[in-house]
């Protein structure tokens, strides 16, 4: 999953969101142990304090936990997971049926065409 930041939001907020996508998509596993800031910095091309900013939100979330000496880990609890699973599910269903709306679509004409579709790609 690549880095792709752009000017409309500031660049923690959305390493942050990057580093839950790799999170939820299973690229960072469950206990596993991140990268250092440096690593994750230099691979993201930002400056190492930008980096630690989304770090520290993570952790505040609860889905990254500082271990003293050894560096920062991904939480072992699945519940926190699927809650943010769930989360950004909603929040993509969302984005969908408003930008729908702006289409002239109606809620139900917007799911009719998502059904639809899915079953043209089986």
């Amino acid at each position: 999953m690549p880095w792709i930041l752009d000017d409309t939001r500031p660049i923690y907020l959305q390493l942050e969101d990057i580093i839950k996508s790799k999170i939820i998509a299973g690229i960072y596993k469950p206990g596993q142990k991140l990268p250092s800031v440096r690593e994750l910095a230099a691979e993201a091309a930002v400056n190492p304090n930008t980096m630690q900013k989304a770090l520290a939100e993570l952790e505040r979330s609860g889905l990254v936990y500082t271990q003293r000496t050894s560096g920062r880990y991904i939480t072992e609890d699945t519940a926190i997971m699927q809650n943010l699973k769930h989360q950004l599910a909603h929040d993509l269903i969302q984005q969908f049926l408003e930008a729908m709306a702006h289409l002239g679509y109606t809620r139900e004409e917007s799911i009719q065409l998502l059904i639809e579709e899915s079953k043209e790609e089986v």
